[in-house]
């Protein structure tokens, strides 16, 4: 058993690290007030490579594990940039995952290149606005015309439409009471985003104001079958080998985040005296900062476990929602506790911790819910019955 970071991942994290030197918390601080993409940020990252960290090398990826995203991820995130500069890069980095696995060689010949060089950005299109987590429910339409699909619906709360070239989607070729099983009868495309048959709306939200997040509208868009990966009516399936690494990337980005705020918050504690004394003297302030610590090495700890065991090619559902799980968690806890240390001025945008605890009720939230974690754990793991 060894728990320390090999070189080339100590070498990995420090290339990220000299890449967020260039984008500091003014920046980002900036962004938040006046959203718009963090264009430079992401040319940035592809122009040096990282994006396709875990894509194959043949095509023009590093060939990486999970376990090297996880870690740039958290790196990104605990720079300061937090979750708005994570989701920047979070799809490209894991998004065409569906494609590594499922995709055709001409496939990954054909989409990978742009993605892993920053060209083209992509989105995710599977939660829809009467559905949520039931995927199986999904009611967005592909019906095939000849070479082509012909698709209607709508989704929401995808990330990265505003800017978006590309949409990985999910949608149904086959009618739920027609379909052989529960988890058949879904199709999943990788496909051109063509405006002028998809109707783009922000949704104004709490935070992360950089990155946009969006409800389509989908009318008589037209995908050519040749962009359809894998078996029509398999898409369920792609989309599942891919939750394990998504949930592992989460739990890592908000342990940077914790990890940023905590941070801030021991500077902030040695430096500021009230009562002719540092107030990180106080136990009060200190202990709660220690445990803030403790905890986000424990998450460290269960994200890379899942990590590990998803590179091997072992089973790691009940790890990698324990890790989305508690990641989150202890990510909240440490942002909250920053804003707590800082007192009235935690509550002041240029101390950038109220950001971060903004930013923090995300992970929580998606891409999977609290409650839903730990039913999988609870009916997994411990054998009780399915609660949902």
């Amino acid at each position: 058993m060894n728990f320390a970071l090999t070189e080339d991942q100590i070498a990995i994290r420090s290339a990220i690290e000299d890449i967020c030197r260039d984008f500091d918390d003014d920046y980002w601080l900036k962004k938040d007030k006046d959203g718009g993409f963090p264009d430079e940020f992401h040319a940035a990252v592809a122009k040096a490579g990282w994006l396709g960290i875990a894509m194959p090398e043949q095509f023009g990826g590093a060939g990486l594990g999970i376990a090297e995203a996880a870690l740039m991820m958290e790196t990104v995130a605990a720079s300061g940039g937090g979750l708005s500069a994570a989701s920047a890069i979070h799809m490209n980095v894991f998004g065409l995952h569906p494609v590594v696995v499922n995709g055709t060689n001409e496939q990954k010949a054909r989409w990978l290149p742009s993605i892993i060089d920053g060209h083209h950005k992509a989105c995710f299109g599977v939660t829809e606005p009467n559905t949520g987590l039931n995927t199986l429910k999904l009611k967005t339409t592909a019906v095939r015309k000849g070479d082509r699909y012909i698709v209607n619906g709508q989704k929401v709360w995808i990330s990265t439409a505003q800017v978006a070239d590309k949409i990985m989607l999910l949608a149904r070729t086959t009618p739920a009471e027609e379909a052989t099983a529960p988890t058949h009868g879904l199709s999943l495309f990788y496909t051109d985003l063509d405006r002028s048959k998809v109707e783009v709306r922000e949704i104004e939200k709490l935070g992360r104001k950089a990155v946009d997040s969006n409800q389509l509208f989908i009318d008589a868009l037209e995908i050519p079958a040749e962009d359809r990966i894998g078996e029509e009516g398999r898409g369920f399936e792609y989309v599942l080998h891919g939750l394990n690494p998504e949930r592992i990337l989460v739990a890592a980005e908000a342990t940077g985040l914790g990890r940023a705020a905590l941070r801030r918050a021991s500077t902030y504690a040695a430096d500021r005296v009230v009562f002719d004394r540092p107030i990180g003297m106080n136990q009060g302030i200190q202990h709660p900062l220690a445990e803030r610590w403790v905890e986000l090495e424990a998450a460290t700890l269960l994200y890379q476990r899942a990590a590990f065991l998803y590179d091997k090619g072992q089973s790691c559902g009940a790890e990698a929602n324990a890790a989305k799980f508690f990641c989150a968690e202890a990510g909240f806890r440490a942002c909250e506790t920053a804003v707590l240390t800082h007192g009235g001025m935690g509550y002041a945008k240029e101390y950038h911790v109220e950001r971060y605890f903004r930013e923090a009720m995300l992970p929580r939230i998606a891409p999977i819910s609290i409650q839903l974690a730990l039913s999988f754990i609870g009916e997994k793991v411990l054998g009780l019955p399915k609660s949902y």
